[in-house]
């Protein structure tokens, strides 16, 4: 079975600066998890929020499975994560007590073949932070090219 699924949120890394991390699992539908092991899902506009202490993923694509017949899913539905309870308590009680949010980064396979998704608790940058971001990048990238010579 093909699991070399890795699906980033590129976007996320340039707007926030990342705080802290972790791997939750997901609630998915069967023809959610046939369509994310395709490749077929996005990160872009996602984002999560608690809802009776519970943390949901909202604005996360999954494609519809195109074999899928009417048992199929909306593309944009919101989905609980799983993460274990003092996890939660935790981030909950950091998103309420500062100007933090919990972003989606990355969705992958892991080793049984199960959807994961990597949350971070984020602090969104200020415009000169992501002008810095973009010189680092630019330097990293002018010393790799030299390098590769």
């Amino acid at each position: 079975m093909d699991q070399h699924v890795n699906i980033k949120n590129r976007r996320a890394s340039f707007d926030y600066e990342f705080i802290e991390e972790y791997t939750a699992g997901i609630v998915l539908t069967g023809t959610e998890i046939k369509s994310i092991r395709a490749g077929k899902a996005g990160l872009s506009d996602a984002y999560c929020y608690f809802q009776a202490r519970e943390l949901w993923v909202k604005g996360m694509y999954v494609a519809e499975y195109r074999l899928g017949t009417y048992y199929n899913h909306p593309e944009r539905r919101e989905r609980k994560l799983l993460l274990s309870r003092k996890e939660l308590d935790r981030l909950e009680r950091k998103t309420k007590e500062s100007g933090l949010t919990i972003i989606p980064t990355r969705l992958f396979l892991n080793d049984r073949g199960l959807a994961k998704l990597r949350v971070a608790l984020a602090r969104g940058k200020k415009a000169y932070d992501k002008r810095e971001s973009m010189k680092l990048k630019d330097a990293r990238r002018e010393i790799d090219r030299h390098m590769k010579r």
